[in-house]
């Protein structure tokens, strides 16, 4: 997984009021947009990308909370997914949902056609990835081949890590789920730990109380 960082549904319904950017369903069409991936060989990480996934993470956090005036009541922000564009691995997605929504409190994942972010599938040399425009829309890739060498629940669940705002780190342990290719084939561990959950929660759980501070 390389390079990335989301609708406060509930009984809300929500996407980006900015929209969802188009993105292609193949590797030939695909952007050059900065990018998080699942294997460190062909991309190094870069301020940019760094600056891109924040303003990726904010737009999404701005629009779920501003929603969230209208059920001022709910206190967990549901970040809406489309895994339409990617059917062989629309099973894969709903369990690694299942994984991060078992795994974390302040925000949960939901599939819908009103999204957030979407699901692609398809064949690029620099294998599965989520990327980010800088300006509050993204999506994640899924590339065929890595899928197949490497475990794809995993790869799934380490792309979606980015979206809720985690960043790759190549150097960690198989029971690190951001380290994504780096300890090799044979890791097919595809639950955060301890210090990835509690990251997502805490940058969840900040943007709802900065919200409600400003209110």
């Amino acid at each position: 997984m390389k390079r990335s960082v989301l609708s406060l549904t509930a009984a809300v319904g929500l996407a980006l009021a900015a929209g969802i950017a188009a993105v292609p369903a193949s590797a030939a069409t695909v952007d050059s947009a900065p990018q998080q991936g699942y294997v460190a060989s062909s991309y190094a990480g870069s301020s940019e990308e760094a600056a891109n996934n924040k303003a990726f993470y904010d737009a999404v956090m701005k629009s779920a909370l501003a929603k969230q005036a209208a059920n001022p009541f709910v206190k967990v922000v549901y970040v809406t997914y489309d895994a339409s564009s990617a059917p062989t691995f629309r099973n894969t997605i709903a369990s690694s949902a299942s994984i991060w929504n078992g795994s974390v409190r302040n925000v949960q994942l939901r599939s819908g056609t009103n999204a957030d972010f979407r699901y692609y599938e398809g064949n690029d040399s620099r294998g599965s990835y989520a990327s980010t425009d800088g300006h509050g829309r993204g999506y994640v890739f899924l590339d065929y081949r890595q899928n197949q060498q490497y475990a794809s629940l995993r790869v799934v669940a380490h792309e979606t890590g980015h979206v809720l705002g985690l960043p790759d780190h190549y150097s960690g342990p198989c029971s690190e789920l951001m380290s994504g290719g780096g300890p090799g084939t044979s890791c097919t561990n595809a639950y955060p730990n301890s210090t990835e959950k509690n990251r997502v929660n805490s940058l969840w759980a900040n943007g709802l109380a900065a919200v409600d501070a400003a209110r």
